[in-house]
């Protein structure tokens, strides 16, 4: 899952440091505001370093993120809504508050059943 390239209005934010500090919701609240989201989904990379980084993405409900895989391990963490994957064989249902963990190279997908946002966490090997 790759962060989308953003919207004419969006401002550069920090996304390294020493500490590095969000409110979710009005984040989310942003990207569903953004041109971007028009397409069925938008995405914002909240915090990136060499080896780490996360990305929130906000996503209409019927939207399908295709088959894709991560070089590093990777989570995925429901914050709104509701999502379903694919990987391993298997089906996973994430509601809000619901989290998956894939090793590297793990094929994936990701299906919106509703209007959702999720936090990703990509850690690459040194």
């Amino acid at each position: 899952m790759t962060s989308q390239t953003p919207g004419p209005q969006r401002v550069p934010d920090v996304t390294a440091g020493p500490h590095l500090e969000f409110e979710l919701a009005a984040e989310i609240e942003r990207l569903r505001r953004e041109p971007a989201y028009e397409s069925g989904r938008n995405a914002k990379t909240m915090a990136k370093f060499e080896d780490f980084r996360i990305v929130l993405t906000a996503i209409k409900g019927g939207t399908r993120i295709q088959e894709h895989h991560s070089a590093g391990r990777i989570s995925v963490q429901t914050v709104a809504g509701h999502i379903r994957m694919q990987a391993l064989g298997r089906e996973f249902d994430l509601p809000q508050g619901g989290m998956l963990v894939l090793d590297r190279g793990v094929q994936h997908d990701v299906e919106a059943l509703e209007d959702s946002a999720f936090l990703l966490t990509v850690a690459w090997p040194r």
